[in-house]
């Protein structure tokens, strides 16, 4: 998170930007950033209950009573993915990391040493959308291989963006491998957002 806040101040730096930018009908603030764990974002930015955010049977409920489509056999972690993805997400204008994803919809990441139940992993939202995806690389083979698992049943259950098993990665895995981390930014996004362009066509070249 750190190393991303100092790319972000070199990057308006040598672009001789503003730090704060419009992008359609809103102002980013790129001096603001924030960061808030997934589960805590969803009662205080998406306003969402915290009784509604703990349990499979009223995640299902309260989307149910504000009509939106639930896909049948998602595991709790995968619904408060939902949550976040309907109530959250377009509400974060200034940058802000989104951290403490849960396990069950972060099946490269390793799990946190203190909460088995959430990983190392921080997505960094702006203006509404996804711009990176950070995490620990989770080394453990075992853990790996129950992962993938869980993500065939989810793609069982109609989870288009589940991941696929990798039995050679699992090998590979095996063999050991040091701990390790990565980010990826999405350059295309973020040269929308320093453009105001809100086509990616307009960009991408």
């Amino acid at each position: 998170i750190e190393i991303t806040k100092e790319y972000f101040k070199y990057l308006f730096e040598h672009l001789n930007l503003p730090t704060v930018l419009p992008y359609g009908d809103m102002e980013v603030n790129f001096e603001n950033f924030q960061e808030i764990p997934l589960i805590q974002s969803l009662t205080t930015v998406g306003s969402v209950p915290a009784e509604a955010c703990d349990t499979i049977e009223n995640i299902i409920a309260f989307l149910k009573s504000k009509n939106v489509t639930v896909k049948p056999n998602l595991n709790l972690g995968q619904l408060q993915g939902e949550l976040f993805d309907e109530f959250v997400e377009e509400k974060l204008i200034d940058p802000t990391f989104i951290t403490e994803y849960p396990v069950e919809i972060s099946p490269l990441a390793r799990r946190d040493d203190n909460n088995p139940a959430i990983t190392e992993r921080f997505e960094l939202f702006i203006a509404g959308r996804e711009i990176a995806n950070a995490f620990s690389e989770l080394n453990d083979p075992l853990d790996q291989l129950e992962r993938f698992e869980g993500q065939m049943s989810a793609k069982d259950s109609g989870d288009d963006e589940a991941h696929e098993m990798d039995l050679d990665f699992v090998e590979a895995l095996s063999y050991g491998m040091a701990p390790t981390a990565g980010q990826g930014i999405g350059i295309d996004r973020l040269v929308m957002l320093l453009t105001n362009q809100h086509s990616i066509k307009d960009v991408i070249l």
